[in-house]
């Protein structure tokens, strides 16, 4: 059984995300107009601060736990994201920059290829020498 029915862990995670971007005071009334129920809610927000969302693994403790938990888990996987999205940049430069040199030697080949099209005499015409008979 999933722990995450109907829903992606992206979306999972982007509804913890909101739910600790709202005002104090306001978390409660912004849960009744979910499509999920608070008891799912807290679900998720367990595994995920706690567990691992991806696998559907849930942690063993079972004590709620605090915001103030809740928000630096959160700020931990800001991190990690944000580590993963500069390893991936600095992948798609190296690749940008590989792809840039490949161009440029495909120019001087295209380059080359014009000059000694240049300088090769034209083909002589052939013409038919076959008249009706």
């Amino acid at each position: 059984m999933s722990v995450t029915p109907g829903f992606t862990s992206d979306e999972i995670r982007e509804f913890v995300r909101e739910y600790y971007r709202q005002p104090y005071g306001t978390r409660g009334a912004w849960l009744t107009e979910q499509r999920f129920t608070d008891r799912q809610f807290r679900r998720w927000r367990k595994i995920m601060l706690a567990g691992d969302l991806d696998r559907g693994l849930v942690p063993r403790d079972h004590s709620d736990m605090s915001i103030r938990d809740g928000v630096a888990v959160l700020a931990k996987e800001h991190v990690r994201q944000i580590s993963q999205q500069e390893a991936q940049i600095a992948g798609l430069q190296a690749r940008i920059v590989e792809l840039e040199g490949t161009n440029e030697a495909l120019g001087k080949a295209i380059g080359l290829l014009h000059k000694m099209s240049e300088q090769e005499p034209d083909a002589t015409p052939t013409t038919s020498s076959h008249a009706g008979s």
